[in-house]
């Protein structure tokens, strides 16, 4: 990607974060938290009865944006008259990850709806979802350090902190366990990448930790390609999975030197259990970021993630598989094998070479996992749909994905020009039918059948959304009351609901009642929780809090 084509267009690209050098742990402290933005309710009581947890990004593995348990928001009652903000909780940075939840947790001496917020300026936060009230805050800077400043990329700005979502095990731990990536600064100007496991009742340090990320592969020629925390940022989303916490790097606006990186970290011990790079012999990308998707997996233990720019050599070996093993813009399937990360498939484009030189990301999307699907004659297919700045949508089957061929793609389906303005986000999935919302696009409905996508939409929304995009996501109960909900990056923000069976129907935006339900400047790549009857999206200094009103 050229730097300066991309700082012209007002940052259509990665972001990206540093961290590195050894240093001993030490425990987070408990600051005080600046005042919530609005008033909380009187009623601090939460709902009776067990809730839903979201805690990954995207909601699950297979990283739909699907929370089918919803049964209090619906399709009649989301309108500007009884549905708006309840809250806008102000935070110390931007909330660039997607806000996490736990319903009826046991915390300071109660039990209470808790939503979880990360920012860029390395604080987390545990909030009462129904009071608003603070229930920890917790640092994650150790002493004399300060978040990273932008190192010359304008993509996270003003500070680099937290950005990727982190995932959370309720069963880990005494009470549970919240994983998190920092990136610092320390007073020698060393910059740090952390691994940090809190407690999620207190946020306190759990299993001695942080760890220090670092890593190194060999490469072709015999050398070796070392983790540099200055040159990347942890932008994807972090996966939890089969015990391993998998974190994957991207770059600071294409800056050289950076590579592919894909980590594993045992979440009992914090300790690396192994490392795998999809570019070890390129100075030049890929990276991994996906508009700050994370990595989604199958039943089976595999993961599955796309690529940005960067080297693919089309010299394959005997398995089809690029010579030196540098994946650049291409779907990739990685399995872990006694802790060995390897590729075990991939699709890559035929002009693959050609997007790059262009800076025509295939990984500016978000890869999400079909459920399994049965065509007309019976058989079964395990699919992965994604799609990038091309403007095209990529179906790729997921046990035969179709590698590299210079003569044509070998794909499963692909819709050339679908999503014509780009995308940048990750697609949503509900009741047979993907969502996607591309740049300068409407939001649009693709329905499937004989598990093949509708070449066009089903329907599309009358809202137009500017860069980026959006990430939808969709509450429901079961296959009743679905609602799309999209965050629109504009100013002031937009929160969009849409009947998830007809997307002409918007049902409520936070601007249809005048300045009561705004919430202040947009943000990118925002995908809202949604949980128990409220929705909450990060903005650039708050959690906003929606939901029924009083």
């Amino acid at each position: 990607m050229n730097t300066k084509t991309l700082l012209a267009v007002g940052c259509i690209a990665m972001l990206a974060g540093c961290g590195g050098g050894a240093s001993t742990a030490t425990t987070p402290t408990t600051t005080t938290p600046p005042p919530a933005t609005t008033t909380p309710p009187a009623t601090t009581t939460p709902p009776a009865g067990p809730g839903t947890d979201v805690t990954t990004y995207r909601n699950d593995v297979s990283r739909s944006g699907l929370n089918s348990t919803e049964s209090k928001l619906t399709t009649s009652n989301v309108n500007s008259s009884s549905f708006g903000l309840l809250h806008n909780l102000a935070v110390d940075g931007k909330v660039d990850a997607q806000p996490l939840y736990l319903s009826q947790l046991s915390i300071a001496g109660g039990t209470h709806n808790v939503v979880f917020a990360a920012t860029e300026n390395d604080s987390v936060y545990a909030f009462d979802a129904n009071s608003g009230a603070v229930l920890w805050q917790v640092s994650l800077l150790k002493t004399g350090e300060t978040t990273s400043g932008s190192l010359g990329c304008n993509q996270v700005i003003p500070e680099i902190g937290v950005t990727a979502t982190p995932v959370i095990d309720r069963s880990a731990g005494a009470h549970g366990t919240i994983f998190v990536v920092a990136m610092s600064l320390d007073a020698s100007s060393n910059y740090h990448q952390r691994l940090h496991a809190l407690d999620i009742t207190s946020g306190a340090e759990l299993l001695g930790g942080p760890t220090e990320i670092s890593a190194s592969v060999a490469t072709a020629a015999g050398g070796t390609n070392v983790f540099n925390p200055t040159q990347y940022e942890e932008r994807a989303a972090l996966l939890l999975l089969n015990g391993s916490i998998y974190l994957s790097f991207t770059s600071h606006c294409d800056v050289p030197p950076y590579s592919g990186w894909v980590m594993t970290y045992a979440e009992s011990t914090l300790a690396q259990s192994a490392v795998l790079n999809l570019a070890p012999n390129s100075s030049s990308g890929p990276s991994i970021w996906m508009s700050g998707d994370g990595p989604a997996a199958d039943a089976a233990g595999n993961v599955y993630l796309l690529t940005a720019n960067g080297a693919f050599e089309t010299t394959l070996n005997a398995q089809g598989f690029p010579n030196l093993g540098d994946f650049g813009n291409s779907f990739v399937k990685i399995a872990n094998s006694g802790g060995i990360l390897s590729v075990a498939d991939y699709f890559a484009l035929t002009n693959t070479v050609a997007l790059s030189a262009a800076d025509e990301d295939l990984g500016s999307g978000g890869a999400m996992l079909l459920p399994d699907l049965t065509d007309s004659s019976g058989t079964v297919h395990h699919l992965v749909v994604g799609a990038g700045k091309d403007g095209n949508i990529y179906v790729v089957n997921r046990d035969s994905m179709g590698k590299f061929s210079p003569t044509g793609n070998n794909i499963y389906q692909q819709l050339s020009g679908a999503v014509a303005g780009g995308i940048y986000s990750t697609p949503a999935y509900f009741n047979n039918t993907v969502y996607y919302a591309d740049v300068g696009g409407s939001l649009k409905a693709f329905a499937i059948s004989n598990a093949m996508l509708g070449s066009t939409p089903q329907s599309q929304s009358a809202v137009q959304f500017e860069y980026p995009g959006s990430a939808a996501a969709v509450s429901a109960n079961g296959t009743a009351n679905g609602i799309i909900w999209a965050h629109e990056n504009s100013s002031p923000g937009i929160l969009h609901a849409f009947d998830a069976t007809n997307l002409t129907h918007e049902l409520y935006n936070s601007n249809q009642a005048g300045s009561r339900d705004q919430f202040g400047s947009g943000n990118k790549y925002i995908t809202p929780t949604i949980a128990d009857g409220q929705v909450f999206v990060g903005t650039p200094n708050s959690v906003a809090i929606f939901g029924l009103l009083q």
